[in-house]
């Protein structure tokens, strides 16, 4: 739909049909002739929502915009009021986001995009820019385990020469709500429940998924959280992106629109949910862990910045609205163009002055960098500097050195807690006639911010275009764009979630949607959860599009490694173990970039086959296979019948045999793999090492990470 464009019907709002009483009526603009209600009214005898100075609210489902796609006016009063309460409910953590970890790094340019953007970060190929990036959770507290089941943030701070850039994103592309006004609601239904204070960093339970059952524009999200992309494996092996549609603007003001992606040149890798759980028991510091290692031992991770660019005329053309930030652009009908590197090669020197106090806001742009009219945006636009105000106590915040711009400065803006720097000399106002030298930085129309100077009509309303109204026929895309062991996960997790849930209603509900999405999957999480029968789907405001194609792009093993480079093989090793094997593994292992931890019965060690002695970094009872991504078992044959009666070494194989890993086993493992009952199973996934000359072959073949046709035959979930 076209910027600023009105749309047919715009006059008087109408409302999309309600599907049931239970759905909650997100109000769309629709063609004339279409009629419904605006709005729920109160159940008799229930209270009507007011504001905290007892304002009686019409509409909590929609901020109030300049038409339909038009931008958030700041006159909203009742969203100010809302989202101004949600951004100070918490001191001194994060309302969200509070388990984080950051590291520096910088951005490479390698291809210019001075042709369309004056943004200078983007002018000369090969310049190098600082950077900071910050990995986190979202629903958890700073005290909360790395593996929960969550969204991840990927907040990039970038110190350019005209000022500090934030692109402030998330490891998923999409989002679950279509208007900041229901972010409060979002994540008040996807924290602990207030009475109980429990789950924490779960969405398993009633209130999240009644919130969701209640939004059908999250369900292309569900399918997204329900993935594996929520169960990553290493920060290093995630993709980022900026979400929304933003603006890119060339000298001579034209607008070429633009989504922003992080590619890791590490591959896509996750983990699956039993390993998960037996992660965060083992490690819950397993992703900054993992990254701290990886940049103390050298292996700076890396990623592409890439970006999907596109005009006035491609947004009207797509079949979706490109400010519906619910809405994904398929990279195959839109490619992504690698324009440059971002390397972290720097921890930080104190967690708390740099990790913790850093503060990203969305409204940090520079000049050729521009916002849509996309309604997330524009609420988060608003929340970010009042929830630094909060977090950080002053407005003084880019005081801190991991806030402050690297480039100049100067302004009339003075005192207040925590003020470092006042600007010196008499005056501190503009206009003033004290002359250059005195009187201080004026602006600078040419090279200074200016926006797009995008058209906006309509009336006031608080309502959204019907084009926001499709919330099926992506989430089906995403779906059947995964292989069939991603589809299954999808239908675990769902059904692993449900079942959390105490109200029936709820899950139906749930599954009402999913039919809209795909009847297998529908069938499958009804099965999973017992019910007797499928519910109804639930109605829709635009039918689902059965006609999108899939994209490999959504698929994490599709995009996985090309070798076993960064990653980890635990090494099971007894005393007696052969020692040419083990050197063998060990050179094959570091001439593919990658490393290895040796596990044992006690962490002081074994003595080899030639008497050489090793040093074990895992004590087997907290070494347990889950904390590595393939394993080898190099024992001798009185060794393994030693461990082959250890409960901890049993779980070590049960678990990486049933979470589909590589396992080298060498000739005396056979009592280890007898007793952990998988010595009549083992499959291709499962090397013999006989000799030296089998290491080499066996690292590489682990460059596939899983060897999933083994889910499939041992999962009752799959039978």
């Amino acid at each position: 739909m076209a910027q600023g464009k009105p749309l047919p019907g715009e006059t008087p709002a109408k409302a999309s049909p309600i599907p049931n009483d239970a759905q909650i009526a997100t109000t769309y603009l629709e063609p004339q002739g279409v009629g419904g209600e605006t709005q729920q009214t109160p159940r008799e005898g229930g209270a009507i929502l007011t504001s905290q100075q007892g304002v009686p609210i019409a509409d909590d489902q929609n901020s109030l915009k300049q038409g339909p796609r038009g931008p958030t006016l700041v006159e909203d009063f009742h969203f100010r009021e809302k989202i101004f309460h949600f951004d100070h409910e918490r001191i001194p953590e994060r309302v969200v986001h509070a388990r984080g970890y950051g590291v520096h790094g910088y951005f490479e340019l390698t291809d210019s995009l001075a042709d369309i953007t004056r943004a200078d970060i983007f002018q000369r190929v090969g310049e190098r820019t600082p950077a900071f990036v910050r990995f986190s959770t979202v629903a958890g507290s700073k005290g909360s385990s790395d593996l929960a089941r969550d969204v991840r943030g990927f907040a990039v701070k970038l110190y350019t020469r005209e000022g500090n850039w934030d692109l402030v994103g998330n490891n998923i592309p999409v989002f679950f709500i279509q208007d900041a006004i229901k972010f409060p609601d979002l994540i008040h239904a996807a924290k602990p429940e207030p009475d109980r204070g429990f789950p924490q960093a779960q969405t398993a339970h009633d209130n999240f998924w009644d919130f969701i059952s209640l939004t059908p524009e999250s369900m292309h999200m569900v399918m997204w959280i329900m993935s594996d992309r929520a169960i990553p494996r290493s920060f290093r092996t995630m993709e980022g992106f900026g979400v929304h549609t933003f603006r890119l603007v060339s000298d001579d003001d034209k607008s070429t629109f633009v989504k922003f992606h992080w590619k890791p040149k590490q591959g896509l890798q996750s983990v699956v949910w039993n390993e998960a759980v037996k992660i965060n028991g083992a490690d819950p510091d397993f992703h900054r862990r993992d990254l701290w290692d990886a940049i103390n031992g050298g292996d700076f991770p890396e990623w592409e910045l890439g970006v999907q660019l596109f005009d006035q005329a491609f947004a009207d053309s797509f079949e979706f609205d490109v400010l519906d930030a619910t809405k994904i652009i398929p990279e195959e009908v839109l490619p992504v163009r690698t324009i440059g590197r971002l390397v972290l090669d720097r921890l930080v020197d104190n967690f708390f002055a740099e990790t913790e106090q850093v503060a990203f806001c969305t409204q940090n742009v520079v000049p050729g960098i521009d916002f849509t009219n996309d309604p997330l945006l524009q609420g988060r636009n608003f929340s970010y500097l009042d929830t630094q105000l909060k977090r950080l106590g002053s407005p003084n915040f880019t005081h801190i050195p991991i806030n402050a711009p690297k480039c100049p400065i100067a302004h009339f803006q003075q005192d207040g807690h925590m003020a470092m720097v006042n600007p010196v000399g008499r005056v501190n106002y503009e206009p003033n006639s004290w002359g250059p030298t005195v009187g201080g930085p004026r602006a600078d129309p040419a090279r200074g911010y200016s926006s797009f100077a995008s058209e906006a009509e309509g009336a006031k309303l608080r309502i959204r275009p019907e084009s926001f109204a499709d919330h099926y026929s992506q989430a089906r895309q995403f779906f059947i764009s995964q292989l069939p062991v991603e589809q299954k996960h999808i239908a675990d997790a769902l059904v692993f979630e449900l079942s959390k849930v105490e109200r029936p209603d709820i899950r139906a509900r749930l599954v009402s949607h999913l039919r809209n999405i795909d009847e297998a999957l529908a069938s499958k999480v009804a099965d999973g959860l017992g019910l007797a029968t499928l519910p109804d789907p639930a109605q829709a405001a635009m039918p689902t599009k059965t006609e999108l194609a899939p994209s490999d792009a959504l698929s994490i093993i599709k995009n996985g490694p090309s070798s076993f480079k960064g990653r980890k093989l635990g090494i099971l090793l007894s005393d007696e173990a052969d020692a040419s094997l083990f050197d063998a593994l060990v050179k094959a292992v570091d001439k593919v970039g990658a490393v290895y931890e040796i596990v044992a019965a006690k962490v002081g060690g074994v003595a080899l086959s030639d008497g050489t002695r090793v040093a074990a970094k895992q004590k087997i009872d907290g070494g347990p296979s889950v904390l590595f991504d393939a394993v080898a078992i190099i024992v001798s044959e009185e060794g393994g019948i030693l461990l082959g009666d250890d409960a901890t070494a049993q779980d070590f194989v049960r678990d990486a045999f049933g979470h589909g890993k590589f396992i080298g086993l060498s000739a005396g493992a056979e009592p280890i793999l007898s007793k952990g009952g998988i010595a009549g199973n083992l499959d291709e996934g499962c090397v013999r090492l006989e000799s030296a000359r089998d290491a080499a072959a066996f690292v590489d073949t682990i460059a596939a990470l899983r060897h999933w046709p083994r889910e499939l035959r041992v999962d009752l979930d799959a039978k």
